[in-house]
């Protein structure tokens, strides 16, 4: 048992120990498939927070050699797979943090040889017999080790892209690591030293030109996961029954936390921001815990033709088109908003439907770290739309129809809108856009069954705020007296009722003329 070779199971262990707990070891059976094949190079990445070193920690308990886990994988799906006990701590494992290493070595142009020197410290001590001391290189010790033991190795790298990340700039010591991954994982000897690989990141593999540095790997993005979809998060499902064991309104956590979608299971939660939501008692923003703004701030402040025009129209709720065929898996290598955008699906901005090619902002929780982005930012035309948002909430609460149909006028014609501008669909994306800054206060529900007809627009009260409920009703070339009208009429006041709120309520009618090309506003207050 070592530190980097066949690792103990106390990391898994800790994790099994965790209250909450979520069985994810369906991903042992996938790569057990996959050992000694073809496909028995794999890479998931996926965006913090989104439980990847649990992955990684997992499949090191249950394979190395240096672990007796058997105990530890009790009651969960793995056991009841035929291939569990074949496999169960039967190989030789190597267990790399690149995000340690980079931490450890005090200088960061020395971390590719001080990371292999550590590494071969322990193979040299459990092998002495096979490799001599002077053997600088991992790849060529595995192999003689292999040729002389018949043992072969399965090689974990958790964050694998943590040295891309950390050294942006750094062309030279990327080459390097590369050039390390290469000897390790492509090649017709790889297969002579390795059963499989399973290597953890945020970004895919990078590109130089068209082609992947490392082409012998099966890559599963956040573009397209693949086989390894369930694993990337948690699913509905999951979080059905944590709300439920745990007493969470479900729905709270949908409405905070969900929104990334993938084609084969559907809706995908981030398990730190559930497990932290139950372990709170408290649906909130967690996202900061472990993320600042300030990394969303420089990407949203880079100066590319229609980027400006696609946050805010993210903002507003629209889906924005979307090619990313031309991000090099960097963040340095950006050249366009495509690139921009496709590198913050990869961290976790935006959620990405592949069938539409579409990105969006998919929760409440990553919205509101968008517009603290927005708001510190350097880009003078977000700012000021987010200004324009004030003002029109304050002068909502103030019931000046007047102003509030002046300020969406003008939202509207700050090219923030769908271009498409001619129904009622149109009117309320630019309307929610002209609201982004309610998300401080409330919670926005669109098109909720209510009473005898659909609520367009609830903005409810969070409860740290004291301002009223505002229901907005849109209509397009009839009148602003009709729509508050259809409120009354159609009982729309039932919805808050049942979510048991008592506060003060506003009825917002807006009205919008095709013929006059203006916009009007009626504001009441619900006695």
């Amino acid at each position: 048992m070592g530190f980097y070779l066949n690792p103990s199971s106390d990391a898994f262990e800790m994790i099994r120990k965790n209250n909450i707990y979520v069985d994810k070891s369906g991903l042992i059976a996938y790569t057990n498939s996959v050992l000694r094949s073809s496909r028995m190079l794999t890479c998931s990445s996926r965006p913090r927070r989104f439980g990847k070193s649990f992955a990684a920690q997992m499949l090191a308990a249950y394979y190395s050699k240096g672990a007796d886990s058997k105990e530890l994988f009790k009651g969960l799906k793995i056991t009841e797979d035929d291939s569990f006990a074949e496999h169960l701590n039967k190989y030789d494992v190597i267990f790399l943090d690149i995000t340690w290493f980079i931490t450890i070595v005090p200088d960061i142009e020395a971390v590719i040889t001080e990371m292999q020197k550590y590494i071969l410290e322990e193979l040299k001590d459990a092998f002495s017999d096979c490799i001599d001391t002077n053997i600088q290189s991992l790849p060529v010790a595995l192999s003689r080790i292999s040729v002389k033991t018949g043992r072969k190795f399965f090689i974990i790298i958790d964050e694998w892209d943590a040295l891309f990340r950390e050294t942006k700039d750094n062309t030279k010591l990327q080459k390097s690591y590369i050039k390390l991954l290469r000897s390790l994982f492509k090649g017709a000897q790889t297969a002579q030293f390795l059963v499989g690989a399973y290597m953890t990141g945020i970004l895919p593999i990078k590109k130089y030109g068209t082609q992947s540095a490392l082409t012998d790997f099966y890559e599963y993005t956040m573009l397209e996961p693949g086989p390894l979809t369930e694993y990337v998060g948690f699913t509905e499902k999951e979080v059905r029954e944590l709300c439920n064991t745990y007493h969470i309104d479900f729905e709270d956590a949908r409405r905070w936390y969900d929104g990334y979608r993938f084609e084969d299971t559907g809706h995908i939660y981030s398990p730190n921001s559930i497990i932290r939501a139950i372990s709170n008692k408290k649906i909130d923003n967690y996202w900061t815990q472990t993320e600042t703004y300030e990394s969303l701030k420089v990407y949203l402040d880079l100066d590319y033709h229609g980027l400006k025009n696609a946050i805010v129209d993210m903002l507003g709720g629209i889906h924005c088109k979307i090619d990313t065929g031309t991000f090099q898996n960097d963040m340095t290598s950006l050249r366009s908003r495509d690139d921009v955008l496709t590198l913050l699906v990869h961290l976790g901005y935006l959620a990405y439907d592949a069938e539409r090619k579409e990105v969006f902002i998919p929760n409440e929780e990553v919205r509101e770290e968008f517009l603290r982005a927005v708001k510190n930012g350097a880009r003078p035309e977000l700012v000021k739309a987010i200004e324009t948002s004030d003002r029109l909430l304050n002068a909502t609460l103030q019931m000046d129809g007047d102003t509030v149909a002046e300020l969406i006028e003008y939202a509207h014609n700050m090219n923030t809108s769908p271009s498409y501008y001619d129904n009622e669909q149109a009117l309320r994306s630019v309307v929610v856009m002209a609201y982004i800054s309610c998300v401080d206060y409330y919670t926005k529900f669109e098109e909720l069954t209510s009473g005898k007809g659909y609520v367009d627009i609830l903005f409810l009260p969070k409860q740290t705020s004291d301002k009223p409920a505002l229901i907005i009703e849109l209509k397009w070339n009839k009148s602003a007296k009709r729509a508050v009208s259809q409120i009354k009429d159609r009982k729309y006041m039932q919805f808050l009722e049942k979510a048991g709120y008592q506060g003060k309520v506003l009825f917002v009618g807006i009205n919008y003329s095709s013929r006059t090309g203006k916009h009007t506003c009626i504001i009441e207050k619900h006695c």
